[in-house]
């Protein structure tokens, strides 16, 4: 039986949490519009990793130079990836510059355009009309 680590568990230094966010600020500031679903999910999330507003931020002020954070871990690069999905879709649309971001990062990752495209069919079949 698979061993289905918590987000918590993957994320398990101050420094892979702080990376993580800031690849889910990216995502969630690509069409410079913050929509309250994805300000919630940003806030849920960064909560339940006890992130700090003072350690987040500086990544609001500083998002015109932010650059993903690629992690080493092939299970945080899924985890990770999946999120992503997620905050791309939480409002609804799927934007232009989010796909061309999540694609940027499935591509660095080595999971590539298939399985991102596999991801956004699961969220976007998932979510209620």
């Amino acid at each position: 039986m698979q061993n289905i680590k918590s987000l918590e568990e993957v994320l398990n230094t101050p420094q892979k949490k702080l990376a993580f966010y800031q690849n889910l600020v990216l995502i969630a500031a690509a069409d410079r519009v913050l929509e309250k679903d994805e300000s919630d999910l940003l806030l849920s999330i960064g909560n339940r990793l006890g992130l700090t507003s003072d350690q987040v931020m500086p990544m609001a002020d500083n998002l015109g130079v932010l650059t993903f954070v690629i992690p080493e871990d092939g299970l945080q690069k899924t985890l990770e990836l999946q999120t992503l999905v997620q905050m791309m879709t939480q409002d609804g649309e799927i934007h232009d510059k989010e796909y061309a971001l999540c694609l940027e990062y499935a591509n660095r990752v080595g999971l590539g355009k298939t399985v991102l495209d596999d991801m956004i069919k699961q969220f976007t079949a998932a979510q209620p009309d």
